[in-house]
């Protein structure tokens, strides 16, 4: 290993992680006819766990998560449907806001979250077929098990 390259990783684990409490609870978006729920953990030794959930008209998915120290850095972790976790970077940050990147990734390649008083909204970002392409999720606080009106 390089001087250069054991300089960075000790300056990796020296610094902070950052502080994700601001994502801490239990979110919910009942627009576009589905229910989206993600349920996030308060950060503990710089580690939050979530999960989500949606339900729509063709059916139900999951996907667990989290975000924290990984190898290629603190990252958020996802693995939808329980598939093979991916990592994304985390490439800027501020008190209510963080942005996660893995241009190795098919779709998406950015993972955005941000938080607004009571309101988190989720941002993917990347390309399919050659076209820009987003989803977004507008989330609310609510109760933990809290469900859509049907």
């Amino acid at each position: 290993m390089t001087t250069a390259a054991v300089f960075a990783a000790v300056l990796m684990q020296a610094a902070p992680p950052p502080d994700m409490s601001w994502m801490a609870g239990y979110w919910l978006d009942c627009s576009n006819g589905r229910e989206v729920s993600e349920t996030w953990s308060d950060p503990r030794g710089g580690l939050s766990v979530g999960h989500g959930v949606t339900v729509a008209a063709r059916g139900v998915s999951f996907e667990v998560s989290h975000i924290g120290p990984t190898p290629q850095g603190f990252a958020y972790v996802a693995q939808p449907g329980g598939a093979p976790p991916t990592a994304f970077v985390l490439t800027d940050s501020g008190p209510t806001r963080a942005v996660f990147a893995n241009a190795e990734n098919d779709f998406p390649t950015r993972v955005t979250y941000e938080r607004d008083g009571d309101a988190l909204k989720a941002r993917i970002e990347g390309e399919i077929g050659g076209q820009a392409r987003s989803m977004e999720w507008n989330f609310r606080a609510a109760p933990l098990n809290a469900r859509c009106l049907a």
